[in-house]
């Protein structure tokens, strides 16, 4: 069999990161798996171990790495506000030392990168739906800070690299994105939701419920970062990839109980500092340059998800 590719993913034992390994192992890649598992986890990629064209590194990535590889995903940093806040200057130190190191690695191998951006360099956005030529709307020393500025400041190396030392790379910007495979316990609002409806607690919203989001689904996304490495090098973005229908949290709350028949009750929180009451790509750009567009619906996907931590809590 004929290799297409030998390909670094760093945090590929995480939610996006497993299912991205199992992807481009179906497509006749060699796939390296980089994590230090402090979000990731071994169970997400268990059944890959066994596969011969696929290799698991424990290794953090504020340390520099040399390996030989013709393209990077980085996608190390952990993503949700519970573990980023839970050590910010980690989570510092992994979105800016770990891309310079994924960037210097790329730069010497001549290889492609991509580097896993985030909705939230937009912070509380005051442009809707926004657009990849919005500058944010970023508080630089909050609670939020570490992941917001940090993932901000390596946009900053990415297109340093790329101007300096015309490194080939790319930068997606990732909107709310949920499937299986997610932590259970990351605070994220379809998880969340999902785990205490399954165990009829209350479903806790923060604020009135009225701030929206907009969920994609993560094979969608997957499809969305690979076609993006595929693409000719002038597509360096960034590039917004997300679910454009909109759906106020309220709403998904609902839906969830209605779909796992849970006896949960709704309850209403203080909303956290920072917390962005709406979020909706603009995703123009993922449609033109990468004739991308999200397939999945939110009550397919929802079954998907809830499908899966039903069994992730009977295990």
């Amino acid at each position: 069999m004929h290799l297409n590719n030998r390909v670094l993913i760093t945090g590929g034992s995480g939610f996006i990161g497993s299912h991205l390994c199992e992807r481009l192992l179906g497509e006749g890649n060699e796939v390296l798996c980089v994590d230090n598992f402090y979000t990731g986890a071994r169970h997400n990629i268990e059944h890959l171990l066994t596969h011969k064209h696929f290799d698991l590194l424990r290794h953090d990535i504020t340390y520099p790495l040399s390996v030989e590889v013709d393209e990077i995903y980085n996608l190390a940093c952990p993503a949700s506000p519970i573990h980023y806040q839970l050590d910010p200057v980690q989570t510092t130190k992994t979105c800016v030392l770990g891309a310079i190191n994924m960037l210097g690695l790329a730069n010497r191998l001549k290889a492609r990168i991509l580097q896993a951006s985030t909705s939230e360099v937009y912070g509380d956005p005051t442009m809707h739906p926004q657009t990849e030529g919005y500058w944010g709307n970023v508080n630089p020393i909050g609670p939020r800070s570490c992941y917001d500025e940090g993932k901000r400041c390596a946009e900053t190396l990415f297109f340093d690299y790329w101007r300096q030392h015309k490194t080939k790379i790319r930068v997606a910007r990732i909107f709310n994105t949920y499937g299986p495979r997610m932590h259970p316990n990351d605070g994220r609002v379809v998880s969340n939701f999902v785990v205490q409806a399954l165990q009829n607690n209350d479903i806790t919203l923060y604020g009135d419920g009225r701030q929206t989001r907009s969920f994609c689904y993560v094979t969608d996304l997957v499809d969305a970062l690979i076609r993006m490495m595929k693409a000719d090098d002038t597509v360096t973005g960034p590039i917004n990839f997300g679910n454009p229908n909109e759906v106020s949290v309220h709403a998904l709350a609902e839906t969830i109980i209605d779909m796992t028949g849970s006896k949960s009750r709704v309850v209403c929180l203080p909303l956290p500092k920072d917390d962005p009451k709406r979020r909706q790509p603009d995703i123009t750009s993922a449609k033109s340059k990468l004739d991308w567009l999200p397939a999945t619906n939110l009550r397919d996907g929802l079954a998907e998800t809830i499908a899966y931590f039903r069994w992730f809590l009977k295990n």
